[in-house]
C-alpha cells in the first residue's frame, strides 16, 4: 500500500493525544472484541495492583498507538485490539487518554494482543517502511510496526475463527515465536501469567475466549467468577457448620437419653460427667 509522504517539517511538532484523532472512523469487525477485551482487563486486575501499587499503569482497547507524525495523522497509528503499558499514569493532566502517542512518552507497551476476525494476514505482515525516489511512502504492516519501531517485547495474534492463538517474543531485535507449555498456554514472564485459550461462557456467548492463569495453573477470575466462588464458599461454610451444629444436636440428645436411662437405674452423673 502506497500513499504520498508529507514533509516531517511541515507538520506541528510533537502533537499530543488531545490533537491526535482517537479513531480513523473504521468499525469494530465483531461482537467478540469488546468483551474479549474486557475480559482480558478485568481479570488481570490483581496482578497488575501487585505490580503497580502506585497505580501506574495504562491499558488500551482498540486505542491508536501513534508511532508517526504523518497527514492526515491516523495513518501514523496502529491500534492494538488489547494492550498493557507499565510504569506510565493512567490519566495526563487528569483527562482521559484518548490514544497513546509513543513519540511523547518514548515507553512501550509490554504486550499487545490482535483479535483476527479473518486469517491473521494484516496482524502478521511485517511491509517495512520505506519511500521511493518519487516521494512514495509504502505503509508499513502492523507486525513490522510493532517489531521494529515501538519494539513491544510480546505480541499474540488469536485467530477467532480458527481458534489459533500464536505469540511472540522481541529477542535479539527480532520477533521469534514461542511454543505454548505443557497447558498449551504461553508464559508472559514479566507479568507472572500466562497466556492460554478457554472455553466457556462470557457476556451470553459461549465459545474461546483469551484469558489468563498465573504460574501454578489457577485461572485468573473475573468479577463475577468470583463473586460465584464467594457465594460457593459462603454456601459451603454454612453446610459446614450446619452440619457441625446437627452433630453437636445429635451428641446432645444422646448424652440426655444416656443420662436418663443411669437415672432410671438409681445413678446420679454431675453434668462435667456428661461432657
Amino acid at each position: 500500500m502506497t500513499e504520498i509522504a508529507t514533509p516531517i517539517e511541515s507538520l506541528s511538532p510533537l502533537l499530543d493525544h488531545t490533537q491526535l484523532p482517537e479513531s480513523d472512523g473504521t468499525f469494530v469487525k465483531n461482537f467478540q472484541e469488546h468483551p474479549q477485551s474486557i475480559l482480558l482487563t478485568d481479570s488481570i486486575g490483581s496482578i497488575l495492583q501487585q505490580c503497580h501499587p502506585d497505580g501506574q499503569y495504562a491499558i488500551g482497547q482498540d486505542c491508536g498507538i501513534y508511532w508517526r507524525q504523518t497527514d492526515p495523522p491516523e495513518r501514523g497509528a496502529e491500534a492494538p485490539d488489547w494492550f498493557y503499558v507499565p510504569n506510565v499514569p493512567p490519566l495526563l493532566n487528569g483527562e482521559i487518554r484518548r490514544s497513546y502517542v509513543f513519540w511523547r512518552e518514548l515507553r512501550a507497551p509490554l504486550i499487545a494482543l490482535e483479535f483476527a476476525s479473518g486469517d491473521g494476514s494484516p496482524e502478521r505482515d511485517a511491509t517495512p517502511l520505506s519511500v521511493s525516489m518519487g516521494g512514495e511512502t509504502t505503509r508499513p504492516g502492523k507486525f513490522w510496526v510493532y517489531e521494529q519501531i515501538i519494539r513491544i517485547p510480546y505480541y499474540g495474534i488469536y485467530e477467532i475463527k480458527t481458534g489459533r492463538l500464536e505469540v511472540y517474543h522481541l529477542q535479539d531485535f527480532s520477533y521469534q515465536r514461542l511454543h505454548p507449555n505443557g497447558n498449551s498456554r504461553y508464559a508472559i514472564a514479566p507479568l507472572g501469567v500466562e497466556l492460554g485459550l478457554w472455553h466457556g461462557t462470557y457476556q451470553n456467548q459461549t465459545q474461546l475466549w483469551l484469558r489468563w492463569w498465573d504460574f501454578e495453573g489457577n485461572l485468573l477470575l473475573i468479577g463475577d467468577e468470583k463473586a460465584e466462588v464467594e457465594r460457593q464458599r459462603a454456601e459451603q461454610e454454612k453446610q459446614r457448620a450446619e452440619q457441625e451444629k446437627q452433630r453437636a444436636d445429635r451428641a446432645e440428645q444422646k448424652a440426655t437419653r444416656l443420662a436418663e436411662r443411669l437415672r432410671e437405674m438409681g445413678i446420679e452423673l454431675d453434668e462435667a460427667d456428661l461432657e
